[in-house]
């Protein structure tokens, strides 16, 4: 158990674990556990406490970013802490070297298949599933009035009538590029900020997949519904019902009030969180704390 004590927490006694799974969103009512509701933080704990018994603490379970209720996530992270008495409860397939093949294959065989964990592994020194992230990646699928209504990718697609004009949409996306206060495209909540950094958008119709359009965004961090507020405006765009001046003008002034519609959360999908290097991971983690430390823990999309 060599590796093992090296992991070791030495004040608490812990070892932290780095998971990376999917999940179709379409069943589950978001990410944050609620009673009597079906949710992918509540199946995940289940999960963990027939394994490894019920845990105080909820073994410290943290996502890299909440998800609302019908979006997916094609790779999304967490952590989770674990001492060695709840390891041991693994038996010999707790031994070094098949212990983080050991949990994912328990973890998979009590979930539904509308979860799937792909990889357990044992998180590097100072990582933080949150904090330690320095950028989030979305992708929204739309089916419009040009591309094939595919019934297999209907729990995946937004569905619309008429055809989008892709060149003025990502003419619009391009001036939302930067650290902007998107206060006119978030949720409020208390005391969560809303400046955010928006990196990327790309915006094609891909043949190959029915002519579907899909929107993939990239940013620091999400607030609140801010990526289907911001699908909802470029769809105004690309259908003729607003300009990237209406969109711009929306953005600056910081307000909620007539913003664009917060499209379906059924064409959303978290497909990647980012990290550092191993070596900067807790600097990471300190310095998003600090930037933070004003927000609700909950603050990220969608």
């Amino acid at each position: 158990f060599k590796i093992m004590n090296e992991l070791v927490d030495p004040v608490n006694e812990l070892i932290r674990f780095k998971a990376d799974f999917a999940y179709d969103g379409t069943d589950f009512n978001g990410w944050a556990k609620q009673p009597g509701y079906r949710t992918v933080e509540g199946e995940l704990l289940e999960a963990l406490e027939v394994i490894f018994g019920e845990c105080e603490n909820s073994f410290g379970l943290t996502v890299a970013g909440r998800t609302d209720s019908g979006v997916h996530a094609r790779h999304q992270v967490v952590h989770f802490d674990l001492n060695p008495t709840q390891i041991k409860r693994l038996g010999r397939f707790g031994s070094p070297g098949i212990l983080e093949g050991s949990i994912r294959d328990r973890i998979n065989s009590l979930v539904k298949n509308d979860i799937r964990v792909f990889s357990v592994v044992y998180a590097p020194e100072g990582f933080e599933a949150r904090f330690s992230a320095i950028y989030r990646r979305y992708r929204y699928r739309i089916a419009d009035g040009l591309a094939v209504k595919d019934p297999v990718e209907s729990r995946n697609t937004l569905w619309t009538r008429r055809p989008l004009d892709l060149l003025e949409m990502q003419a619009t996306a391009l001036s939302l590029y930067g650290l902007h206060d998107f206060a006119a495209f978030c949720k409020p909540r208390p005391f969560a900020t809303t400046i955010r950094e928006l990196r990327e958008v790309t915006i094609e119709r891909r043949p190959d997949e029915n002519h579907v359009v899909v929107i993939e965004l990239t940013a620091d961090a999400f607030c609140h519904n801010m990526v289907r507020s911001i699908v909802g405006a470029l769809i105004a765009v690309g259908e003729g019902r607003a300009t990237r001046q209406d969109v711009l003008q929306r953005l600056n002034s910081g307000n909620r009030k007539g913003a664009y519609k917060v499209v379906s959360s059924r064409g959303l999908t978290l497909l990647e969180i980012g990290y550092p290097e191993d070596s900067k991971l807790a600097e990471q983690a300190n310095l998003a704390r600090d930037h933070r430390k004003l927000a609700d823990p909950d603050d990220l999309d969608d």
